[in-house]
């Protein structure tokens, strides 16, 4: 049996507690927090997406970064063997579109709760308002935990659950980031993900609060596609963001970094150019004389009308009996390319997950322990490991966790 202390108390912390207690062994659970689950507990608005009930391809597909590492985790401890888990320790579930799973009771407080009984039952001890300040590697390959109040404690092994950048003020404050380094570790560069985006031009400040359901989006540099998705997006007050926007931001990060990226939004996608245009001639041969911009109602929300005729340079009293092919060509290239330059991301607190993070290169899928420190080891958002939303992040941090505390001897 080991003494197993475990750095940070959100998802990935309290499954490995609950793996490495009911494997046997002594396990101490520090959280700087005054409770433990607190990014769990804003997490999906409050409600919690806990997991993604879709087949194993569906899951890997939604990793962006990594997904090859998480196998072993996944298939020890797949979506089907959270939602067991959490069934088992009180907390009812059901799913939603998209295979979304939540509680029934919509309140994530419901699941913080069932970890909390699981913890309870396994005898994990748990520390709270305790910040370790630098764990140091002993030469015996124990460790010691100096804690901020001045006090140290020695454990067998190490569990690394310290989360991301992301919502600091939950205290995802990049602790474990310094930790891994100080003991050797590659920190892969951080970045925001899953995050809203910024644009150059003022129109989508003009169109705040629009939210439109059923487009597509394209995200471009040069001639490099990073990002092709259908779905839901919302205008800003400083650009972009929404679903389709989140996710597309998780590929296109880095690249903004180099750059702005060029984000094309086709307002039709469900209709052909010559499809378009007929539907247009069928608008105009209606009501001839009457001003453009009361004749578009039909084919976009009102408040985008006067913003689209004018992104395309057209007049909204230009009468329609005098609209040019040319003008009807450009409308139509307007409703199929809707095009926003984006200059950047928002900041980390307005960012779901972090991108970046420990190298997986040094650590093993296997087990997830460092393959540069014996008895160290990584879970969750601490890794440089991401997925998009959908209750994948969250199955990365239990699958890892659940891992990291079953493999420790």
């Amino acid at each position: 049996m080991s003494r197993v202390g475990i750095i940070g108390g959100g998802a990935a912390g309290m499954m490995a507690a609950i793996a490495a207690a009911e494997n046997g062994h002594e396990v101490y659970l520090f959280e700087k927090n005054e409770k433990l689950g607190k990014k769990l507990f804003i997490t999906g608005k409050g409600r919690c997406n806990v997991t993604n009930a879709s087949d194993p391809d569906t899951v890997f597909q939604n990793v962006v970064t990594n997904p090859k590492f998480l196998y072993s985790a996944f298939y020890l401890f797949s979506n089907t063997a959270v939602m067991e888990f959490l069934e088992k320790n009180g907390v009812r579930l059901k799913t939603e579109r998209g295979n979304r799973v939540f509680p029934a009771s919509d309140k994530s407080s419901d699941v913080i709760r069932g970890l909390e009984r699981a913890l309870q039952r396994a005898g994990v001890r748990i520390f709270l308002n305790t910040e370790i300040k630098k764990p140091v590697p002993q030469k015996d390959g124990s460790f010691t935990l100096f804690m901020a109040n001045g006090s140290k404690i020695s454990v067998d092994r190490l569990i690394l659950t310290t989360g991301g950048r992301s919502y600091e003020s939950t205290g995802s404050t990049g602790d474990g980031y310094r930790f891994a380094e100080a003991m050797g570790h590659t920190v892969v560069k951080t970045r925001q993900a899953l995050v809203p985006l910024t644009v150059k031009e003022n129109y989508a400040a003009e169109l705040m609060g629009l939210s439109l359901k059923n487009v597509s989006v394209t995200m471009t540099q040069g001639n490099r596609k990073l990002y092709e998705g259908f779905g839901e997006m919302l205008f800003t007050h400083f650009g972009v963001s929404g679903p389709l926007i989140l996710s597309g931001s998780s590929y296109s990060a880095k690249w903004l970094e180099k750059g702005e990226v060029l984000l094309s939004i086709d307002l039709k996608p469900a209709l052909t150019e010559e499809q378009l245009e007929q539907r247009i001639l069928r608008e105009f041969e209606q009501a001839p004389n009457k001003m453009i911009l009361h004749v578009w109602g039909s084919l976009l929300p009102r408040k985008m009308v006067p913003v689209f005729l004018e992104y395309c340079g057209i007049t909204g009293e230009k009468k329609v009996n005098s609209i040019t092919r040319e003008e009807r060509r450009t409308l139509i290239r307007g409703l199929k390319a809707f095009r926003l330059t984006v200059t950047g991301t928002r900041g980390f607190q307005e960012s779901i997950i972090t991108q970046g993070g420990i190298s997986v290169k040094e650590v093993n899928p296997a087990t997830m322990e460092s393959r540069l420190v014996p008895g160290l080891y990584f879970a969750g958002e601490v890794l440089d490991i991401d997925a998009l939303t959908g209750g994948y992040n969250l199955q990365i941090a239990w699958s890892t966790g659940y891992l990291a505390g079953i493999s420790i001897e």
